[in-house]
């Protein structure tokens, strides 16, 4: 490129247009394999409430692959998984503890609802690009 290359109409020199590469930040880099795998530990944990053990499976894929999406929105989701099923699991105990006295089964209702909340909830975050 030219000096006279740089000048506008007036003959007045103009900044040189340098091309600068913005690096992506953790954000934009998602791998879309994580991001399925989000949404897989989310199908996991919906279909529990019929099969509990598939929670179990995606609590596994949740620790496997954490260090994987360190540093990008997908971190707070797999938090939020990791966090509704112990949660829920320390809710179910609790419920199915003081089902003699009868509280056990509202116990499981609210957890019951509270769970498919975080579901629901986490799944159209991920579906937005957002955090739960």
């Amino acid at each position: 490129m030219t000096e006279d290359a740089n000048k506008d109409d007036n003959n007045t020199p103009q900044p040189l247009e340098q091309s600068v590469e913005v690096v992506g930040t953790a954000e934009a880099a998602v791998d879309d394999k994580l991001k399925n795998l989000t949404q897989l530990v989310y199908i996991l944990q919906a279909i529990s409430l019929a099969v509990g053990l598939t929670a179990i499976a995606g609590l596994i894929l949740n620790y496997l692959k954490r260090d994987e999406v360190k540093g990008t929105y997908l971190e707070d989701h797999f938090r939020w998984q990791i966090k509704t099923f112990w949660y829920a699991l320390v809710g179910v105990i609790l419920g199915w503890l003081l089902v003699i006295v009868l509280v056990g089964f509202l116990i499981w209702a609210v957890v019951g609802l509270w769970y498919i909340y975080r579901i629901v909830k986490g799944w159209l975050a991920l579906n937005d690009g957002k955090s739960p």
